[in-house]
């Protein structure tokens, strides 16, 4: 599997906090979080974006790559670097970093996320003011 292609630079940042209870058995951040920290930066870059359907995503996940730099710990400050690499016709990709509040990169991952409508569950364009703030953000 080949490792996801991060931008340097972020377009968007989302800072936050992980839980204490993150930590799995061994006692680093467990695998799944990693998605949902992901996913926490693209609520927040889709917030101040202005672009949630009645508060909820126009997309859907389609497909994700994680690759997992050095052990996370739960409880602590994070700040989760987002960069969309890819705008097509119905999907778009995005980029993240996760870094501790020190700058030591977790993890580095990229989704495939599709337009889609609710009521058929059928993939659609992507709307024009996600369009756009997507293109803004594009690197």
């Amino acid at each position: 599997m080949e490792a996801p292609e991060i931008p340097e630079f972020p377009q968007f940042v989302h800072e936050t906090v992980t839980r204490w209870s993150d930590d799995d058995s061994q006692g680093v951040l467990n695998n799944a979080v990693y998605l949902t920290l992901f996913e926490e930066a693209r609520h927040g870059f889709c917030r101040a974006a202005e672009v949630l359907s009645d508060g909820a995503f126009p997309f859907l996940l389609a497909q994700t790559n994680v690759r997992f730099v050095s052990p996370g710990r739960g409880g602590e400050a994070v700040r989760v670097e987002l960069s969309t690499v890819h705008v097509g016709s119905r999907s778009f990709r995005q980029a993240y970093r996760v870094r501790s509040s020190e700058g030591a990169v977790w993890a580095e991952g990229e989704a495939a996320l599709v337009c889609y409508d609710p009521e058929t569950m059928q993939s659609v364009e992507i709307p024009t003011e996600l369009r756009e703030a997507l293109e803004a953000l594009k690197g």
